[in-house]
């Protein structure tokens, strides 16, 4: 998976962040990345959440260019079958870390007694989980007006009914509500690289350009099973644009296979980039980042529109080399 920016009126010194594949896990292995570029390089942390990045400075008077190529190893996920041994527990200081709030994910308030409500009647973690899924996918819907991914104020999103949003919007309100009645979740912030297997236009990716391929996904932890893929942001997608119907229903012939699915499943045509919420940049003069999954700079005027890639001036471009 190949990045490659290029600003060309810079104004002054300039930043720019590259997410890096941080997540290593039975469904990706995150190898080597290469880098190139006229500023000053170096590959790195956040330094809280985990989040990799190449960070380049450049001096007043350069034209910059960074180009950054990285080596993944992704596969599909699926439900754990019925008879498959138990996963193997995870670390128990790490699904508290997974539990908390953050700025754009409270877990008190509206958004808990969302919850509360959504989970009546569910005994179990997985039953709970399950709830909160049907309910997100019943009360929310793909806003083909909302720029880029969204923002994922899910607190907002709630208090004004207005739940209609992207996938950083979706599967984050998915994620509080999950965290709200201590469940670990959190979101998995990536990009599409290939044709959905699905066959669905809306679940793919162009390998040969991938600006605005960006997608977050989402886990949910649930004892015995481990960590959870879930994605009620794509069904949702499917929904509304796969076809030129919006679609209502989940059992509706297009929309059947991918609500079953991506309850415990995803296609392996996406990559992970990191799970950071609420992510301060290294150096940064600006604010905080709600997530980190597309190319961030600034210069003496201020942050540029990543949601702008042609204006920002940036491509990523993608490989297969079967396994």
């Amino acid at each position: 998976v190949t990045t490659r920016v290029d600003l060309l009126d810079p104004v002054g010194a300039t930043r720019i962040w590259l997410p890096v594949p941080s997540l290593n896990t039975d469904w990706q292995r995150s190898l080597e990345s290469s880098y190139n570029s006229n500023g000053k390089s170096q590959i790195g942390s956040d330094g809280v959440e985990g989040a990799r990045m190449l960070f380049t400075e450049f001096a007043d008077g350069v034209k910059p260019f960074v180009e950054i190529t990285s080596r993944v190893q992704t596969q599909s996920r699926a439900p754990l079958a019925q008879g498959q041994a138990a996963a193997p527990s995870e670390d128990a200081a790490t699904l508290q870390y997974f539990t908390r709030p953050t700025h754009l994910l409270p877990t008190d308030g509206i958004v808990r007694t969302t919850a509360q409500k959504a989970i009546q009647g569910a005994t179990t973690d997985l039953e709970k989980v399950r709830a909160i899924y049907d309910w997100v996918v019943a009360n929310s819907w793909r806003e083909p007006k909302v720029r880029g991914c969204g923002e994922g104020d899910i607190k907002t999103m709630l208090e004004t009914g207005n739940l209609g949003g992207k996938c950083a919007d979706i599967n984050a309100l998915f994620v509080g509500l999950c965290r709200s009645v201590g469940i670990p979740a959190r979101d998995v912030y990536g990009l599409r690289l290939a044709p959905s297997e699905f066959g669905y236009k809306e679940l793919s990716g162009n390998p040969a350009s991938l600006k605005g391929a960006q997608h977050c996904r989402a886990e949910a932890y649930v004892k015995g099973q481990g960590w959870m893929a879930m994605d009620p942001a794509d069904v949702a997608k499917v929904m509304r644009l796969e076809t030129s119907e919006w679609l209502k229903t989940t059992d509706h012939p297009i929309v059947k296979p991918v609500y079953n699915t991506l309850f415990g499943g995803w296609e392996g045509n996406w990559m992970a980039y990191n799970t950071a919420h609420d992510l301060t940049l290294p150096q940064s003069k600006g604010d905080r980042i709600g997530f980190f999954m597309y190319p961030t700079a600034e210069n003496d005027e201020g942050r540029f529109d990543s949601y702008a890639p042609d204006d920002f001036k940036y491509q990523i471009t993608a490989k297969e080399i079967k396994a």
